[in-house]
C-alpha cells in the first residue's frame, strides 16, 4: 500500500508538470505518460472490458441508440470505436413504442471457446445474446435467451468443466441470481438461485481465480454507490463480501459498475462509471492488485478506512503508447456509415443514403409530429468538459413541412434549424419545450449550423453562417441534462410534419473538444 501511495505521490507531480505544459485536454491520455481521470469523457455507462491477447475491447449501455458499439484499446486508455453489434432491434413493439430509456442495458462482453460474446437485457423485451469470431463482426442475429420483463445485467460464465452460468439481477437492482445456461449459450436451464442481496446490488461480474468465484457488483446507486466484491468456493455461495472501492476522500462521486481486467504481464486494473452531471456516466481506470489473503485492492486507501477510493491522476499501463480519441468527425466520403453515428430509433433505411449524392449524407423526411417522434435522426455522444460541433447542410430540397438541422439532445431537446412553410426557407430555434421560434429567412442553398458546449457552466449556444467562416449567435444561452439514462448528445435531423417527403444533403460534420 506505501508503494501505492508513493506511486500516486510521483503521478500528481508529472501531472503537475505536464498541466505547466498545457497538456492536449483536461482528462484522458496526457502525452507524459500519465493519464487524468476520466479516460472517456463521454456516457459510455455499465462499461465492461475484457483482454484477448494485447488487445482490450468494451461494450457498454447504449440504451435506445441503435446499435451498440465495440470500442478497442491498445492500452486502456485510448479508445477508438471498432463497429456496432446490431443495426437495429426490431424487437415485437419496439418500432411502435420507440420507448426512450429502453433498448440495451448494462451489456456483458466476454471471450470463450474462440468467440466473443456479448449478453444484455431490455427492460420489457427479454434477455438477448450475440456472437462473433472477431470484433469487427459480423455478430451473430440477436437471440433471444428468454422473453421476459425486468431483468438486468446479466453476465455469462463458463467454467472449467464446461458447464455454463449467468448471473443477472432485477429491475431497480438486486438480489444477485445464478442460472444454470446451456453451454452454447443459447438457454438457461432453471429458475435461478439466489446467492446474494444488499442494497441495489446489480451488474454482476464473473471472475475465477485461484479456485475462487468472485462476484464484482456495484451497489448503492448511480451517484453514491460503491463497488463491492463477493467471493465463494462454491458458485453458489455463500460468499462473502468487501467493500473495494468507495468515493472516500475524493470528489468522484459514485465510482462503481464496470470490470476487472488484467495485462499480458500480470499487471490488474480496474475500470468504471462516475456520473458527471450532464456528461453522463463517464469512464475512469483505477490501478488494481491482489491482497495477501486474495481480494481485489482498487485505487488507494487515501483516508486509511482499508477501502480503496479513485485516483485522479495516474502512470498510463503503457507508458509509450500513443493518445487517441473516439471517432467523431466525418466528410462521408465512403458507402458506409461510421461506427460513431447512433440512430435515435430503428434506422428507416430506404430514408437515407451515403450514395445518392457521393460525398455527403442524405437524409430524407418522414412523417414525424415533432422531433421525439422523428425516426431519421443521427447522433453522437458528447465528448469533454467544452466543445462545438460544426455542420453543412445543402437545404435546396427541402419540401413544405420539412424541418431539419442540428439537434442538442437529453433531457428535452433543443434544435437550430431550417424549415419550409409555403416553398421558403428560414432559420428556427426550437427550445426544450418543443416550442418553434422563427430566426430569419435564408435566400441561398447552403447553410453552416454550430452547437457550442460548456458542460461545467451549463451554458450552450447556437450560432450560425451562410458562408461557414462568420458565425452568427442565436437565441439565449441554454442547457440540456442528462435524460433517458444517457448523457447530453448533438444529433443531425430531418423530418416532415405534414407528409413525408423532401431531402437534405449533409457534406461535413466536424466535431472539436476543446477542454
Amino acid at each position: 500500500m506505501r508503494k501505492l501511495l508513493l506511486l500516486s505521490l510521483c503521478c500528481l507531480l508529472a501531472a503537475g508538470a505536464a498541466r505547466a505544459q498545457a497538456p492536449r485536454l483536461a482528462w484522458g491520455d496526457q502525452g507524459n505518460g500519465t493519464y487524468i481521470n476520466p479516460i472517456l469523457n463521454g456516457d459510455w455507462s455499465d462499461p465492461d472490458v475484457i483482454r484477448v491477447g494485447d488487445k482490450y475491447y468494451m461494450v457498454a449501455s447504449d440504451f435506445h441508440f441503435i446499435g451498440m458499439q465495440i470500442l478497442e484499446s491498445d492500452d486502456l486508455v485510448n479508445w477508438r470505436i471498432v463497429t456496432q453489434v446490431y443495426d437495429r432491434f426490431d424487437l415485437p413493439g419496439w418500432s411502435e413504442n420507440r420507448h426512450y430509456a429502453g433498448g440495451s442495458w448494462a451489456p456483458a462482453l466476454r471471450w470463450h471457446d474462440g468467440r466473443f460474446w456479448i449478453y444484455f437485457c431490455t427492460p420489457d423485451e427479454g434477455l438477448f445474446m450475440t456472437q462473433a469470431e472477431r470484433p469487427e463482426g459480423p455478430w451473430s442475429p440477436l437471440h433471444c435467451v428468454k422473453a421476459v420483463a425486468k431483468w438486468e445485467d446479466p453476465c455469462p460464465f463458463w467454467d472449467e468443466d464446461g458447464q455454463a452460468y449467468l448471473g443477472r439481477s432485477r429491475h431497480g437492482a438486486g438480489p444477485i441470481i445464478v442460472h444454470r445456461m446451456s453451454p452454447d449459450g443459447r438457454a438457461l436451464l432453471d429458475e435461478g438461485v439466489t446467492v446474494y442481496t444488499g442494497p441495489v446490488a446489480e451488474g454482476t461480474k464473473w471472475l475465477k481465480r485461484d479456485g475462487w468465484y468472485y462476484l464484482s457488483i456495484p451497489e448503492g446507486g448511480v451517484e453514491g454507490g460503491w463497488q463491492t466484491v463477493l467471493r465463494s468456493r462454491s458458485i453458489y455461495g455463500p460468499y462473502e463480501k468487501r467493500v473495494v472501492l468507495e468515493q472516500g476522500s475524493t470528489d468522484i462521486n459514485g465510482p462503481h459498475q464496470g470490470a476487472i481486467v488484467d495485462t499480458p504481464d500480470g499487471r490488474w486494473w480496474f475500470l468504471h462509471f462516475q456520473r458527471l452531471g450532464a456528461l453522463g456516466r463517464v469512464v475512469h481506470l483505477q490501478p488494481m492488485q491482489w491482497s495477501d489473503d486474495g481480494w481485489p485492492v482498487v485505487g488507494v486507501d487515501l483516508d486509511r478506512n482499508g477501502i480503496g477510493e479513485p485516483v485522479r491522476v495516474w502512470t498510463k499501463p503503457f507508458p509509450d503508447s500513443k493518445p487517441g480519441l473516439p471517432q467523431t468527425d466525418d466528410d462521408f466520403a465512403t458507402a458506409v456509415l461510421g461506427p460513431q453515428w447512433q440512430w435515435n430509433h430503428d434506422p428507416a433505411d430506404g430514408a437515407w443514403s451515403l450514395t445518392e449524392r457521393p460525398g455527403a449524407l442524405t437524409l430524407h423526411a418522414l412523417r414525424a409530429g415533432s422531433f421525439l417522434q422523428a425516426r431519421n435522426t443521427l447522433t453522437q455522444r458528447v465528448l469533454g468538459y467544452e466543445s462545438e460541433v460544426t455542420a453543412e447542410l445543402d437545404v435546396r430540397t427541402l419540401t413544405d413541412g420539412g424541418r431539419a438541422g442540428l439537434a442538442c439532445l437529453g433531457r428535452g431537446n433543443c434544435l437550430l434549424g431550417v424549415r419550409r412553410i409555403d416553398g421558403r426557407n428560414s432559420l428556427y430555434l426550437t427550445d426544450a419545450q418543443g416550442n418553434e421560434s422563427p430566426l430569419a429567412a435564408l435566400r441561398g442553398g447552403k447553410v453552416w449550423l454550430r452547437l457550442q458546449l460548456d458542460i461545467p457552466a451549463q451554458a450552450y449556444r447556437f450560432s450560425y453562417s451562410l458562408d461557414g467562416k462568420t458565425f452568427t449567435p442565436c437565441g439565449a444561452p441554454f442547457f440540456v441534462d442528462y435524460g433517458f439514462w444517457k448523457g447530453v448528445r448533438w444529433g443531425l435531423y430531418h423530418y416532415n410534419t405534414t407528409a413525408d417527403g423532401g431531402s437534405v444533403a449533409i457534406p461535413a460534420v466536424r466535431y472539436t473538444i476543446l477542454r
